[in-house]
């Protein structure tokens, strides 16, 4: 028995060794430098498989995830036709009928090229912002998508456009592109001479391992001489469609060759039956009604969808709707894109915590105005009772506020007279804890206040000429918090913060106003959704002694007690820490969380 559990374990251990498991996504990034756009792709592996192909007829590229994971927060979509350049919208799924695959759909105002690039636990896809933009510059390449191109320096590399591997689709895809190109197919060798145009090709053809169509007018070409040594393929077939005006298409395995002169006819042929069938086709109506979008900004969005000359989008506002009439193929475009933008802004609740934390620490000891006596040595003493005035002693084991603990007075005591002395023993420790904890909510990039004000009366007297009279004054402490929230893609909010925290001391005297403490910030900060960010903070330590005597006596150890003012040292702490912590109360609703 132990055997065969012990051989179920092995199996299992070899099954799940077998098992690839799935790399996570990170985050989706989008930037745009100069006149390329880039699509960042952050795993937290480097085990991925990336692929791209692009689909002309609805201006879209797209890019699939081979075993790969990812939350529904970072595969959110969001909208980029704000910007200049060639995207306007980035979408991220999972494929159907297979969990662990990500297709990711980037729509394309116009058709444009696009590279894929690998780089360290990420994937970019540089996209051109105009048609042209790769055959005058060429974003950084990466080694494991060309492991042909070593020898190439980095002032070609940035001039010409490279094939992602030497496998034959990859060439011919990157031959059928405009612009100056890096050839790394197999070299050959050809001698020919008064050989069609149409034998150089199949030989190629058949060196290289592609099929290949010719139609009948590359057929009429006349005979040409070629004499190449040791020459890549892929760059003598480019050398032979361009000597005559030739253009290859590339589908899959096939290249498909024809004149340019009738290229370009077909071209334009499909232009204008793809025109026809617009005009053609059928307008349909369909009301959109809009819950939480600008209904302005949905509108000038959906417009740059719509069919040309024929589309119509008119808005409602008593309903808040869009009327779109279109074909049925852009209104369903523009379903996707308000399904996807329509959605609840994220509010944001912020509060604050001011804590003020005050602490005092005092200490007397000593006489409080030394020992005092004086000595008549002329009067005679006659001791009796009358002539002794005694005087008072006092003693208190709870001082009060004048801090006598012990105290003596003599008015005369033989020829001793006004024999005075106060013993002060104080210790004061004073705490005090201040919380004030204001809270605001409010939306995605709207400025939110809140104020509280609390005001002091002191009487003071006013003079009129020869009047006077009493009026009282008001002093204001004021507690405010501005603060702004802007939620980021990846689900952080960023804020702009302004506090105002004033405060009123003890007061001095009667009719005097009392002393004013304010105290301002102005950040801002980036926190975690949820997270606890500290702000700001003061921190006050005053310390303070002092004490006069008679020179040189006022030092003796003990006996300089009576030649001195009492130790009185004095300690006073003050702190103030400022906390935020914003919190986004509808993640779900926002599509800023995955939902359970």
């Amino acid at each position: 028995m132990k055997k065969g559990f012990f051989l179920s374990v092995l199996f299992y251990l070899v099954i799940l060794s077998t098992q690839s498991f799935a790399v996570e996504m990170k985050a989706i990034n989008f930037t745009q430098k100069g006149e390329t756009s880039e699509l960042e792709l952050i795993f937290d592996s480097n085990d991925v498989q990336a692929s791209k192909f692009q689909v002309k007829e609805d201006k879209q590229i797209i890019v699939d995830l081979t075993n790969v994971e990812a939350t529904d927060r970072v595969m959110r979509a969001f909208d980029t036709s704000e910007f200049s350049g060639g995207v306007v919208f980035v979408k991220a799924y999972k494929k159907p009928k297979s969990e662990k695959d990500i297709r990711i759909a980037i729509q394309l105002r116009d058709n444009v090229r696009s590279v894929l690039v690998r780089k360290t636990n990420r994937v970019v896809l540089q996209i051109e912002n105009r048609y042209g933009v790769f055959s005058q510059t060429k974003a950084e390449e990466n080694q494991s998508y060309r492991e042909k191109i070593a020898d190439l320096s980095p002032e070609e590399t940035n001039k010409v456009n490279i094939p992602k591997s030497d496998s034959v689709e990859d060439i011919l895809e990157n031959l059928t592109m405009s612009g100056r190109k890096k050839y790394i197919g197999k070299k050959i060798t050809m001698n020919l001479k008064n050989v069609k145009p149409e034998e150089i090709l199949r030989i190629v053809a058949e060196t290289s391992g592609f099929n290949i169509i010719i139609t009948d007018d590359v057929k009429k070409l006349s005979p040409i001489s070629l004499n190449l040594i040791e020459t890549p393929w892929d760059q003598a077939l480019d050398t032979v469609l361009e000597m005559n005006k030739l253009v290859g298409k590339k589908n899959g395995m096939i290249l498909i060759v024809n004149t340019l002169e009738n290229a370009t006819l077909e071209q334009e042929a499909i232009k204008k039956a793809k025109t026809v069938a617009v005009e053609q086709e059928p307008l349909l109506t369909k009301i959109f009604p809009i819950s939480f979008a600008s209904i302005d900004d949905l509108q000038k969005i959906l417009a740059e969808y719509s069919t040309l000359t024929r589309g119509k989008i008119s808005k409602d506002s008593r309903t808040n709707s869009l009327i779109v009439k279109d074909t049925s193929e852009t209104i369903d475009k523009m379903k996707k894109i308000i399904e996807l933008l329509d959605t609840q802004t994220p509010q944001v609740l912020i509060e604050a915590k001011i804590v003020e934390v005050v602490e005092r620490y005092t200490k007397e000891i000593g006489l409080e105005n030394g020992l005092s006596f004086g000595y008549d040595p002329i009067t005679p003493n006659s001791g009796s009772a009358a002539q002794a005035q005694l005087g008072a002693f006092s003693f208190s084991t709870a001082p009060t506020t004048a801090r006598d603990v012990l105290g003596v007075n003599i008015g005369r005591f033989n020829r001793l007279l006004n024999l005075d002395f106060k013993l002060n023993l104080m210790e004061s420790e004073e705490k005090a804890k201040i919380i004030s904890s204001p809270k605001v909510i409010t939306k995605n990039n709207v400025k939110a206040e809140i104020v509280q004000d609390e005001n002091s009366y002191y009487l003071t007297a006013m003079t009129n000429g020869t009047i006077v009279t009493e009026a009282w004054v008001a002093q204001n402490s004021k507690l405010k918090l501005d603060v702004t929230p802007q939620v980021t893609n990846d689900g952080s909010i960023s804020m702009e913060v302004s506090l105002q925290k004033d405060s009123l001391g003890a007061q001095i005297a009667i009719n005097n106003p009392k002393g004013e403490t304010k105290r301002t910030v102005k950040t801002q900060v980036l926190v975690e959704n949820g997270s606890t960010v500290v702000v700001g903070g003061i921190y006050t330590y005053e310390s303070r002694e002092n004490h006069s005597g008679i020179p040189f006596l006022k030092d003796i150890p003990l006996l300089g007690w009576l030649f001195r003012t009492q130790y009185n040292p004095d300690t006073t702490k003050k702190e103030l820490i400022i906390f935020i912590t914003p919190r986004i109360i509808n993640s779900e609703e926002a599509g800023l969380v995955e939902r359970g």
